[in-house]
């Protein structure tokens, strides 16, 4: 499990390779990631939005962009914890990801940047 503290947010990612699909006739490589946020600050904070970077190992690169997460924005308390699974697809078998949260501090409206850790995308076999 890989893990990063940013201003007291944990983001703690676990993932799977979960199986390959052909879609046009390419092949793909499919992963499933769980992502938890505990708040061990002292503030009340709402994810707001996201920003993922995904790299393949055919130096294939995808950013992606949204609200919130899996259709949610959700207030994570002091003290909270807070989880989600989501996945990805790469035309290879080995990749990564990294990215940040943009939260909203409830108590001043400031926004704070949570930063998620670069983790490994990978297959089994291709680790050999």
């Amino acid at each position: 499990m890989i893990q990063q503290v940013t201003k007291g947010i944990k983001i703690s990612v676990q993932s799977n390779f979960e199986g390959t699909f052909f879609r046009e006739q390419n092949l793909y490589y499919a992963f499933s990631y769980k992502i938890t946020i505990d708040n061990n600050s002292q503030e009340t904070v709402q994810l707001i939005s996201r920003k993922w970077h995904i790299l393949d190992a055919l130096n294939v690169r995808e950013i992606v962009e949204g609200d919130g997460v899996v259709g949610e924005q959700p207030i994570i308390a002091p003290m909270e914890r807070y989880s989600y699974k989501s996945g990805c697809h790469l035309r290879s078998p080995l990749g990564a990801m990294n990215g940040v949260y943009f939260m909203h501090c409830l108590s001043d409206n400031s926004t704070l940047e949570v930063t998620i850790p670069n983790f490994r995308l990978y297959t089994q076999f291709a680790q050999n």
